[in-house]
């Protein structure tokens, strides 16, 4: 206890003979009071600027997504029924025996060059590709689906910039 009394007389003894505290107890009470409101109102515009303005910022950003999340679900829900009438209705149906020619075909026109076909069962095809451009292959990839090909297994391995590997199992049924 006798250590805190030192150490608290210790800093008092420095305080007062500080510059500053001098210079401040030197000043006529008027003036003091009128740093004192400006240093609170300074305080104040800090806490508002660093720490208040920031929080309530955040708290906008994240009102406006969880309303724009539930006008979305609302939306989803309301044309939920729709979405599952246009999913039935617009499923294409390729045979087994026009398999290969619609994906050869398809790829000629997309400039793809098919590596290996494989047959797969009774309706599948396995192919592959080497060194095939990304973005034509997916676009390619898109139209078989819209012509009812099935896509079992679809490995891509990166080959090159822009270029990949791929390895694909399909089978024609519904789309």
């Amino acid at each position: 206890m006798n250590t805190l009394a030192n150490l608290k007389n210790q800093l008092l003894e420095r305080a007062n003979q500080s510059p500053i505290l001098q210079r401040w107890l030197h000043l006529p009470a008027r003036d003091r009071m009128a740093l004192g409101m400006l240093g609170a109102f300074l305080a104040l515009m800090l806490f508002y600027l660093l720490v208040w303005q920031p929080i309530a910022g955040k708290l906008e950003q994240a009102h406006a997504h969880h309303e724009q999340q539930r006008e979305l679900y609302a939306y989803l829900l309301q044309n939920a029924d729709q979405a599952r009438l246009l999913l039935k209705s617009g499923k294409t149906k390729l045979a087994p025996d026009q398999l290969q020619s619609v994906v050869t075909a398809s790829a000629q026109q997309r400039g793809l060059t098919l590596d290996r076909f494989d047959n797969e069962g009774q309706n599948g095809l396995q192919i592959t590709l080497t060194q095939a451009a990304f973005e034509p292959m997916l676009r390619w990839l898109a139209e078989l689906q819209d012509k009812g090909v099935r896509f079992t297994e679809v490995n891509l391995d990166r080959a090159d910039t822009g270029k990949v590997d791929a390895r694909l199992t399909l089978s024609a049924g519904e789309g």
